[in-house]
């Protein structure tokens, strides 16, 4: 029985001892309460967001979508910090204890309150909608980044400083690592600065297509920290560095708002002054009274040069279209008419050639 006595008194002894000086009562009533607020979590992710996203969908403004979707996370997180805080708040801790419980609870509302500001910029972006006139959408998208980083690095920072880890020396750490990686990755920095000139600059965005003489064509997909994507016409993907859009000339064939034809047609040597004449008005008539054709941007059907093999003859014109298809048409009609014109006045096009003479002994 003694036995029994021994083992009844240090079962209440720990019982009232507890943990951290906490009797195992109120320890289990603080997990209650926690767990009370865990079904709460549950219930708000269940009913109250699941109802707010039926609202929000019924609406054509997407401002409201959006922040639901962004607050969704932090609304999830809001009842584990208000179920800690109440529960540490029942128990009765030690002096040393509750400076760490302490902590803990600064350090969940510190999260809570980052974490709101990071998911509350992408709702801010739509309402920031008309700084596209002045910068690119992949600009901003770039500016949205890098606050949510800021961010980020600035609430770590807060929860190392209540834990008493001074940030100071890390950040001079920090520093020292940079200049050593900025010294090694030039043209990282390089191909950075770039693609940001390029879109201040507004050069292209996704879904142009884009010439860079000897180094790409194709349709751009995306605009990166570092390289661009460029989707070429045979569906391959090409992955740029930006410096190359920053030291060459681009070419943004989207736009182009009309499409020059210009030509030189070469003539055979026999064709007389007259032909010469006639061809070249009917092909400036053509040209001129065409719909196709904007006359207004100026046009040119002349007789340019005497070449080695053939009389050259200069045209020159804008069409209507801006369509890249469209202008493949209108060029086709052009060269079909200006056959039919040159045979019609009997007169041949010319192809390089030479004469060879043998002269006799």
């Amino acid at each position: 029985m003694e036995i029994f006595s021994n083992f009844s008194g240090l079962f209440v002894e720990v019982w009232n001892k507890g943990i951290l000086g906490v009797d195992i009562f109120q320890i289990l009533i603080g997990l209650g309460i926690f767990l009370i607020f865990l079904l709460f979590r549950g219930l708000i992710s269940k009913i109250i967001i699941n109802r707010l996203k039926k609202i929000a969908n019924k609406t054509s403004n997407k401002l409201d979508d959006t922040f639901v979707a962004a607050m969704e996370g932090p609304a999830r997180f809001f009842p584990i910090v208000i179920g800690f805080f109440i529960a540490s708040y029942y128990l009765d801790f030690s002096q040393d204890s509750q400076s760490f419980i302490d902590n803990i609870n600064k350090s969940l509302i510190t999260i809570l309150i980052f974490w709101l500001l990071h998911q509350f910029i992408q709702p801010v972006t739509y309402l920031l909608g008309g700084l596209e006139k002045l910068l690119t959408k992949e600009l901003i998208g770039w500016i949205v980044k890098a606050l949510k980083v800021l961010i980020f690095i600035l609430g770590a920072a807060a929860v190392l400083e209540l834990w008493g880890i001074k940030i100071g020396p890390i950040i001079a750490g920090l520093g020292l690592f940079g200049v050593a990686v900025a010294l090694g990755a030039q043209d990282l920095f390089k191909n950075l600065i770039s693609g940001i000139l390029v879109l201040v600059e507004k050069r292209f965005k996704v879904g142009d297509w884009i010439v860079v003489e000897d180094i790409i064509e194709g349709i751009v997909e995306r605009i990166g920290f570092r390289s661009t994507v460029v989707r070429k016409f045979d569906k391959s993907i090409a992955i740029i560095p930006n410096f190359q859009f920053a030291e060459n000339a681009v070419i943004n064939i989207s736009e182009t708002t009309n499409w020059i034809i210009s030509w030189v047609i070469t003539l055979q040597y026999n064709t007389t002054v007259e032909q010469l004449k006639k061809i070249r008005d009917e092909i400036e008539k053509y040209v001129t009274s065409h719909k196709d054709f904007k006359t207004s941007l100026g046009n040119a059907v002349r007789v340019d040069k005497f070449s080695d093999s053939s009389i050259d003859m200069y045209i020159r014109c804008f069409t209507v279209t801006d369509d890249w298809d469209e202008w493949l048409a209108v060029k086709e009609r052009l060269a079909i008419e200006i056959k039919q014109i040159v045979e019609k006045n009997n007169a041949s096009f010319a192809f390089p050639s030479q004469s060879i003479y043998v002269e006799k002994k």
